[in-house]
């Protein structure tokens, strides 16, 4: 079973990592300013994550293919790792997939 972590940056924003059952992470948040906003961000992943054409698949400057989460207004909402393979890319798109809806919230600043 998935699970988002929010945890503080050194910058003081707050930011959550959607980790996997076996605790790799799958998709990483930017910064937020408030808690609230983070939780707010969970919150759009779960949604957004149930729509094919929320994912935007990319490949980084040296060749490796990624992959953004957008919301309903465009705004990127998470990002993956870098993957060796587009395969490996899709895998971790359908891991958001099937972990999001259901994964529990570890807020390790509390």
């Amino acid at each position: 079973m998935g699970k988002f972590v929010i945890t503080k940056r050194n910058n003081g924003e707050f930011q959550f990592n959607l980790k996997a059952g076996n605790g790799q992470t799958i998709l990483s948040s930017e910064g937020y300013s408030t808690k609230a906003a983070c939780t707010n961000g969970i919150e759009s992943v779960k949604t957004n994550s149930q729509d094919d054409n929320r994912f935007e698949k990319k490949e980084s400057s040296n060749g490796k293919p990624y992959f953004n989460l957008k919301a309903s207004n465009g705004q990127i909402i998470g990002s993956s790792e870098m993957y060796e393979s587009t395969a490996s890319r899709d895998n971790g798109i359908e891991s958001v997939k099937t972990n999001a809806p259901t994964a529990v919230t570890d807020d390790q600043t509390a």
